[in-house]
């Protein structure tokens, strides 16, 4: 299978965890793919006309996006149980991904709005109101997190917590959250995250 891949990425970094997590990552085939929102990727159109990533691009050149729906299809192929099938911990790690991904979408659109010749202050601060938000949100849920079976949401909130890290160290978010940085802290002794850290390149 071939994966267009960043190493920056925090969607793509979801997928990379699952894969770990599933033991599928040695059968991904890793193609170096930029996705820059002003500069659409011709090759990367030829597999997903949206042009982003990550896409997975099966043996059969069926190709599957976004990442959602790629780390679900990573589970099944994986036989794992990264998405619980009923019950009160399904709805939970759904939920926990939906916001999860909910987050990254408004972070990235800060840091997209941060590097704009002149940002628009407002916006700005409603961005971080709403990232501040969050992070009180799972500082009280962070007992959950520790005593929930380890799944998708799991997953997906550690790589949101990981790119405030990567781009928005300044911002601080352990002091404001420090029940959530302890569970974080633990979450990040996985393999599955030490060898997905993001990096430049």
């Amino acid at each position: 299978m071939k994966l267009h891949w960043s190493p920056k990425s925090p969607y793509v970094r979801k997928v990379m965890v699952c894969a770990h997590e599933l033991g599928l990552a040695e059968r991904l085939e890793l193609v170096r793919s930029v996705a820059a929102m002003l500069k659409p990727n011709e090759r990367l159109m030829q597999d997903n006309p949206l042009s982003k990533i990550p896409t997975l691009v099966l043996d059969n050149g069926f190709a599957l996006f976004d990442s959602a729906v790629i780390c679900e299809y990573l589970n099944d192929l994986g036989s794992g149980t990264l998405f619980p099938q009923q019950g009160t911990d399904k709805w939970q790690a759904l939920r926990w991904h939906a916001f999860a991904d909910g987050l990254l979408d408004a972070l990235i659109l800060w840091r997209n709005e941060r590097e704009r010749a002149v940002p628009l202050q407002p916006l700005l601060d409603a961005f971080e109101l709403k990232t501040e938000a969050c992070l009180r949100q799972l500082d009280d849920e962070a007992q959950a997190l520790t005593e929930t079976a380890f799944s998708i949401g799991h997953v997906g909130i550690g790589c949101a917590l990981g790119y405030l890290d990567y781009r928005f160290e300044a911002f601080g978010w352990r002091s404001r959250a420090p029940r959530l940085a302890e569970w974080h802290a633990e979450l990040c002794k996985r393999p599955s995250f030490q060898s997905t850290e993001p990096v430049d390149g």
